[in-house]
């Protein structure tokens, strides 16, 4: 079909249709909006929807819970709380917030005392009165305190770290880093150095004479008992990464990475629109295999005796092993050049996505784990340290061909009795609980789901988590009883959940929603039989103009792979009155989420709330419409996850057209009128779709998509392809500007142009290859000047999807 030849002329048909259906109209009556859904109202600013609340946490007394929600018409948050003897809500004012801990304070071991920082200082709570004290109040930045006993808070200024005595209000500095050489350390004297100090009485007197002033000042500081901290000189030439101080103050464990000499190249963006008119230039990210690895040396440091340990990483299990030779000898086979194995050690880093930074202490400072991963992210190890003796141990080691999962399932730390590990790990192929010590670990949990948000209740007889056990798009909040191992479910709500304990343990605020109602809190009393006590609901934030829309109850299917060996997990839009039978077939619109590694399938509120709204538009314009977590999806194990490794865009593509091929067979959809589309990794699907399976699906809009994987992040892109530099053959299978001219059928490419995620000239360097390729029939492009990644302007993104809309209606309705 020739896009360009019919498209203007058929847009203007639909347009017209559509403005006398009243479907944009935006001067619709509040009493047709129960029943009239327009464009305008789906991509509107999403206040009207009502705002959830988010980061809900209890009072110390446990008998309220505060909450953030954002304020109608304005970028910032709005803190209330919510008093559970009345269950109302009441706002907190802005000087009173200053001196709320967001629920990410640190309470002493005696359970007195709460420490937390607010806006750069440190303050402490007494728990018993309420009662606020103020630490610090500079203009330095303190940040992470924590207790050093009862009655001693420690934090950090930069790289240094501080500690105030409660008692005393003392201040003193426990560790002072210094990027820099040594100054006491002794250099090798050459020649002429030697000469001067045995020809010159004069060179030997002041030689003399610096020895005995420093002697005099360490005399002096031992005499008036001055703990003054020692210098640790780490070196000029390294960067600081790790920095984790012990809970007893003893102990600092360091991380360093050798400083780059130049930093990884950025590439540029231009803003075009800008405040006085000239096109300003912006520094972004760096294109994956530019970005040398970080290799961590890691330091125990002993503030009290004054030893350096450097810790050892040549015990790990398989450290100086390449999981990627084989692929190496190929590509060296290919380019013809000479293969050179690796040697030594791989680097390895501490993983610090998680909360704890990737390092967890027990209580009584005997052990310090630390989670390393490999730079080739092949292996990921939790090993034990034990300042005693220094020596770094596996505890456990985890090795995944593909890449070990560096989004989720890292979970880990110290039970209390300060000798077993918890964690969770892929190793079965689903995330699961373990715990160890430092022996063969015993499962907690086993079974075809998942499990994450791992936390040890306050009374230590609990390990809470989240696991999909009932459906895979179902998340439940469960405990298990340390005491006999065994599980027990905390929530039965359906949907998606979230939870957070009190401090006592006994309650849980769990953040809970469906697929068509957004995130409300709900609460529950722990100390009450789980199994009859229902979690009671405490907010109702969605609006009544949302509420009253009829939205589409999306059915939760599993269609079948000719690939895997379990099924494709979608949501299924239906229209209003859907006739299975009915003669004449309906049109389709399969939706692909991004991200690639995510999961849209669930029953809960989807991120894509602004999609959930278009498919019930659509189904409104007699569309069936499917929502599919393709193999590479979150939320199905490794297996699932993995199966893109190498080959991004073809398992997917696979998946769709089995989910094309369903809708023919069980939704009465007419199989040459379904069409695609998506953003990022769904706009990059799209055009693997559209090349690589021309005749599979009638039309498709790319949106903000990937073209060229050797275009995008380090991080997220080494993981599945390695480098282009390692697999160049896993890019050109991946990258859809290698298949470019399979394109035959109509295809919209959307994009923000100052997007510093998938860069504007992704789309730029394909629409070339199509220029080129003289693909000029089949594709348009909507460029969208002031948008990033994720749109921010309604009148961008209710552009961009009438675009779309236009698009379907002429394609797949024939109009």
């Amino acid at each position: 079909m020739n896009l360009h030849q019919s498209s203007k002329a058929a847009r203007l048909a639909v347009a017209a249709s559509v403005l006398a259906l009243g479907l944009f109209h935006p001067s619709a009556q509040a009493s047709e909006q129960a029943t009239t859904l327009t464009l305008e109202q789906v991509m509107a600013d999403p206040d009207w929807i009502g705002n959830a609340p988010t980061n809900p946490y209890f009072s110390d007394d446990g008998q309220a819970i505060y909450y953030s929600q954002k304020i109608q018409g304005s970028p910032e948050s709005q803190v209330w709380k919510l008093d559970l003897n009345t269950t109302q809500s009441s706002k907190v004012a802005d000087k009173d917030s200053v001196t709320l801990d967001s629920g990410r304070g640190v309470i002493n071991p005696a359970g007195t005392l709460k420490t937390f920082s607010s806006m750069g200082d440190i303050w402490v709570k007494y728990l018993s009165s309420g009662d606020l004290r103020q630490l610090t109040r500079t203009n330095d930045r303190e940040v992470r305190p924590q207790f050093v006993g009862n009655n001693k808070v420690a934090y950090r200024v930069g790289h240094d770290f501080y500690a105030i005595d409660l008692n005393t209000g003392l201040i003193q500095q426990i560790a002072d880093l210094e990027l820099k050489k040594d100054p006491d350390e002794k250099k090798a004297e050459g020649y002429l150095e030697t000469q001067q100090s045995r020809y010159f009485d004069y060179i030997q007197k002041q030689q003399k004479h610096a020895e005995i002033r420093k002697q005099s000042r360490e005399d002096l500081l031992q005499a008036i008992e001055v703990d003054a901290p020692k210098s640790w000189y780490l070196g000029d030439k390294v960067d600081l990464h790790t920095l984790s101080l012990s809970p007893n103050g003893r102990y600092l464990l360091v991380g360093t990475y050798p400083k780059r000499k130049a930093k990884d190249k950025a590439d540029n963006m231009p803003h075009f629109v800008t405040a006085d008119g000239y096109v300003e230039n912006e520094k972004v990210r760096a294109l994956v295999g530019t970005v040398k690895p970080r290799n961590e040396t890691l330091y125990l440091l002993d503030l009290s005796s004054g030893k350096k340990q450097t810790l050892s990483y040549d015990k790990l299990p398989m450290i100086k092993d390449d999981p990627l030779a084989e692929i190496k000898k190929k590509t060296a086979k290919r380019n013809k050049t000479e293969y050179k194995p690796r040697k030594g050690n791989r680097g390895l880093a501490v993983f610090d996505w998680i909360p704890n930074n990737g390092v967890s202490w027990a209580d009584d400072s005997s052990k310090v784990a630390v989670m390393l991963y490999s730079d080739d992210n092949k292996d990921r190890w939790i090993a034990a340290i034990e300042p005693q003796n220094g020596t770094l141990k596996s505890w456990d080691h985890l090795r995944d061909e593909a890449w070990v999962n560096d989004w989720d399932f890292n979970d880990f730390g110290w039970l209390s009795d300060n000798q077993t590990l918890y964690f969770t790990s892929e190793k079965t192929g689903y995330s699961h609980l373990y715990l160890t010590q430092g022996k063969k670990a015993k499962a907690l949990t086993k079974g075809a789901f998942i499990v994450n948000r791992v936390q040890e209740s306050n009374d230590q007889k609990y390990l809470y988590y989240r696991a999909n056990k009932k459906h895979p798009g179902v998340y439940e909040v469960y405990r298990v009883d340390l005491a006999n191992n065994t599980s027990e479910a905390v929530t039965d709500l359906g949907g998606m959940n979230d939870y957070r304990l009190s401090n006592d343990g006994k309650k849980v605020v769990i953040s809970h929603s469906t697929a068509t109602r957004p995130v409300e809190l709900f609460y529950k009393d722990l100390t009450a039989d789980l199994a009859s006590t229902k979690a009671q609901p405490l907010t109702n934030t969605i609006s009544s103009q949302f509420s009253s829309i009829d939205w589409v109850q999306p059915e939760f299917i599993e269609v079948p792979s000719r690939e895997a060996d379990q099924p494709i997990y979608a949501r299924l839009y239906k229209p209003q009155g859907f006739d299975a039978n009915r003669a004449e077939k309906y049109p389709a619109v399969i939706f692909i989420h991004g991200a690639g590694y995510l999961q849209n399938a669930h029953q809960g509120w989807s991120g894509y709330f602004r999609e959930f709204m278009f498919h019930t538009f659509l189904t409104r314009q007699g569309y069936v419409v499917l929502d599919m977590d393709f193999r590479a999806s979150k939320g199905y194990g490794r297996d699932w996850r993995t199966a893109i490794y190498r080959q991004m865009g073809t398992p997917e593509v696979v998946d769709l057209m089995d989910g094309a091929d369903w809708l023919a067979n069980q939704a009465n959809v007419e199989r040459s009128k379904v069409g695609i589309y998506g953003g990022s990794y769904g706009g990059f699907l799209t055009f693997m779709a559209l090349f690589t399976e021309p005749e599979a699906f009638a039309a498709g809009a790319s949106l903000r998509p990937v073209t060229d994987w050797a275009h995008y992040n380090h991080g997220y892109t080494s993981n599945i392809l390695n480098t282009p530099y390692i697999d160049p053959e896993a890019y050109e299978k991946s990258s859809p500007i290698e298949f470019a001219e399979g394109l035959n059928k109509p295809l919209l490419i959307a994009h923000g142009m100052v997007d510093d995620n998938v860069f504007f000239k992704d789309t730029v360097r394909l629409v070339q290859r199509l220029i080129e390729l003289e693909k000029t029939q089949y594709f348009e492009t909507a460029i969208y000047p002031i948008e990033p990644h994720g749109f921010t302007e309604p009148s961008s993104w209710l552009d961009e999807y009438k675009r779309i809309y236009y698009l379907f209606e002429e394609h797949l309705k024939g109009h």
